[in-house]
C-alpha cells in the first residue's frame, strides 16, 4: 500500500466539481476530505490540520475570502490554493493579499489542480540544508524557514518566504516578473505577472524599510546578496 502524501481539504459547494477534485487527488496518493460550505470547511481545517487546502471563493455562508482571513488571523499558514470564477479578479487579488499561496480560474483541468497542489507543497517544504544568512536587519534561515527582523520573528506565508529567498539567492541579479513566476511558482511566462507585484507588496508591508527587494523599473525586481 502506497504511503499517503497527506490530507488535502477541499472546500467546494458544487458537488460534481468537488468529486472530480477528490478523485484526481486520491489517484495521486492524497487523502481527501470534502466540505461544502465555508464554516464547515474552516472547522475541518482547524480539526484535521490538512497539508493543503483547495478553497473555492464563492462559498455559501462564510465565503473563501473570509475563510482565508480567519485562517491567517489564527496564525494557520497551511498552503491555500484558491479556486475562482473568471469574473472574480478583485477577490482573487484580495485572497492573495490575505495569504493564499496560489489560484486556479474555472474552468481548469483536474490534472492542473493536482500539479498546483504538489507545487505549493514543494514550496512549503523548501530546499533542505541551506544556512541562515544576514541581509541588513534581516536574518533569513531557509532550512528552518524563518525570518527575523532585528531579532524578532516575522510571519510570512509560504509563497512570501519563497519569493524573498529566491531573490536573495540570486542577489545582485535583476529578475523579471516572468523569471520569478517560473522560479517561485513554476508558472509558464504567459501567466498573470501581476501576482508577483502583489506578493512583493505584501513583503514590503511586513518588513518595512528593512525589505531588501528593490524595483527595477521596466524590468523586474532585485535584492542584494547575503551580508550586504
Amino acid at each position: 500500500m502506497t504511503e499517503s502524501r497527506g490530507l488535502v481539504l477541499v472546500v467546494e459547494d458544487e458537488r460534481h466539481i468537488a468529486e472530480v477534485q477528490r478523485l484526481y487527488l486520491v489517484r495521486e496518493g492524497f487523502g481527501v476530505h470534502v466540505e461544502g460550505d465555508g464554516a464547515a470547511g474552516l472547522a475541518a481545517a482547524r480539526r484535521m490540520r490538512p497539508v493543503a487546502i483547495v478553497l473555492d471563493i464563492g462559498l455559501p455562508g462564510l465565503d473563501g475570502i473570509s475563510f482565508c482571513r480567519a485562517l491567517r488571523d489564527a496564525d494557520d499558514w497551511t498552503p491555500v490554493l484558491l479556486v475562482t470564477a473568471r469574473g472574480e479578479e478583485a477577490d482573487r487579488i484580495l485572497g492573495l493579499e490575505l495569504g493564499a499561496d496560489d489560484y486556479l480560474t474555472k474552468p481548469f483541468s483536474p490534472r492542473e489542480l493536482v500539479a498546483r497542489v504538489k507545487t505549493v507543497l514543494r514550496r512549503a517544504a523548501g530546499p533542505p540544508g541551506e544556512r541562515a544568512g544576514r541581509h541588513g536587519r534581516l536574518t533569513v534561515d531557509p532550512a528552518a524557514r524563518t525570518v527575523h527582523l532585528d531579532g524578532e520573528p516575522v510571519e510570512l506565508t509560504t509563497t512570501e518566504f519563497n519569493l524573498l529567498t529566491h531573490l536573495l539567492k540570486h542577489g545582485g541579479q535583476v529578475l523579471t516578473r516572468e523569471q520569478l513566476l517560473a522560479g517561485v511558482w513554476g508558472y509558464p511566462s504567459y501567466r498573470d505577472t501581476r501576482m508577483v507585484d502583489v506578493f512583493v507588496s505584501q513583503l514590503r508591508a511586513k518588513l518595512g524599510d528593512a525589505c531588501p527587494i528593490r524595483t527595477v523599473r521596466g524590468v523586474g525586481y532585485s535584492a542584494p546578496g547575503a551580508g550586504r
